[in-house]
């Protein structure tokens, strides 16, 4: 059985910012299975842009799930047949490098799946605080876990290589998190071209105070007066409680009279 489309509120954006010529970036909303997904591509030729489409043309696949498990190894196998089709594209174009980050948030049964490969990230936002699920897959990210540089030393540098992406690799990892989804989470995925110009707390207090979509509208809006230096993808999952939901007539209530 599908999920009801009426337990979230979601919105979803994607603009090719202010500097560059195409967007690279692609978004999937599939509220009616319980996925959602960023994908920011890169190559050159135009190739960024296929990358980003084939992983999500690749997700949008996924049939209804039987349950959590069965969404997750469906999403898992979609993301590996999208990692083969993209390197099929690179050889076909005589070797280029060729990859998309993915980040893709499952929910299903009161549990939530963060799966993703590169620097696009997923966000939670429960009990009035904003933590990052995902951690970024990229060589800054590293030489700070690994102690070398601290994150303020990291702030202003314009360049950070990812070290994880799907095509790139013919036996890619992709990262899982899980944990409780509960009525009042908030969920963002978003593509760095957002994280560039927009600190975590203010995506908590867009995200927080707005609905979906206009949280997604005002967000682009304030990354593109800061400059737009990137692509710029954002996808808002609110989980909503039932009250606030379309009423289901209860099999109690009396039956309509012809």
């Amino acid at each position: 059985m599908v999920h009801v489309p009426s337990l979230f509120d979601v919105g979803s954006v994607t603009h090719v910012g202010r500097v560059r010529t195409r967007n690279e970036d692609s978004c999937l909303v599939r509220t009616d299975v319980g996925l959602w997904a960023v994908a920011d591509g890169m190559g050159g030729h135009e190739a960024g842009d296929l990358a980003s489409r084939i992983v999500v043309h690749s997700l949008d696949a996924i049939e209804a799930p039987a349950s959590a498990a069965d969404l997750l190894a469906q999403c898992e196998e979609r993301l590996f047949s999208a990692n083969q089709e993209i390197i099929a594209l690179s050889h076909a174009r005589q070797g280029v490098i060729i990859g998309s980050t993915a980040a893709v948030l499952l929910v299903r049964d009161d549990y939530y799946a963060c799966v993703w490969a590169g620097d696009s990230r997923v966000y939670l936002i429960s009990g009035g605080n904003i933590s990052q699920v995902s951690h970024d897959h990229s060589e800054l990210e590293e030489l700070i876990a690994g102690g070398a540089l601290s994150r303020e030393e990291v702030k202003d540098w314009s360049s950070n290589a990812i070290t994880r992406a799907v095509g790139v690799d013919a036996d890619p990892e992709f990262e899982v998190v899980t944990g409780p989804a509960q009525p009042g989470d908030i969920f963002v995925i978003c593509s760095d071209g957002l994280t560039k110009h927009l600190q975590d707390d203010e995506i908590l207090q867009h995200a927080a105070t707005l609905s979906a979509q206009t949280a997604c509208d005002d967000m682009l809006a304030l990354a593109l007066d800061r400059g737009g230096l990137d692509n710029v993808t954002v996808v808002i999952v609110k989980l909503l409680t039932p009250q606030s939901s379309e009423r289901t007539r209860s099999p109690l209530d009396a039956e309509p009279q012809p």
